[in-house]
């Protein structure tokens, strides 16, 4: 296994363990703390994060990829889980925080835009590879 695939891998697996703590407490601590609709954002949050995190186990481990792919890919999703499974944690937590994150609302979109970004670089770098 290359450097890069490794990386990809050991980061995937350090979101996956995070993911999993990330959920149970959204599951189990934050039902008493805040509203419904704020628990379906965190929730969202958590599930998009966890398809990614698998979705970069399966590039991490393919050898059929392009380097200059997984890099690009592996770029795109961990933004991706930073801005929109991030600022959703946030902006669900916001009432429960001493301060605002209101303004993280646009940000939520780059994060799905970078996420999109990820699947057409994959989907480029895969139909325009040749092979040997």
């Amino acid at each position: 296994m290359d450097k890069l695939s490794k990386n990809i891998v050991v980061t995937a697996s350090i979101l996956a363990a995070v993911t999993i703590a990330i959920g149970a407490f959204g599951a189990h601590g934050l039902k008493q703390l805040v509203a419904a609709e704020s628990l379906t954002t965190f929730e969202t949050g958590v599930r998009y994060q966890m398809y990614h995190v698998i979705a970069l186990l399966v590039v991490g481990f393919a050898s059929g990829i392009p380097l200059a792919t997984k890099k690009w890919v592996f770029r795109f999703f961990c933004f991706g889980v930073l801005f929109f499974s991030g600022s959703l944690y946030l902006l669900a937590l916001n009432e429960q925080l001493s301060f605002s994150v209101s303004f993280l609302g646009p940000v939520t979109p780059v994060g799905g835009l970078f996420f999109i970004l990820g699947w057409v670089r994959l989907a480029y770098g895969l139909l325009t590879y040749k092979r040997g």
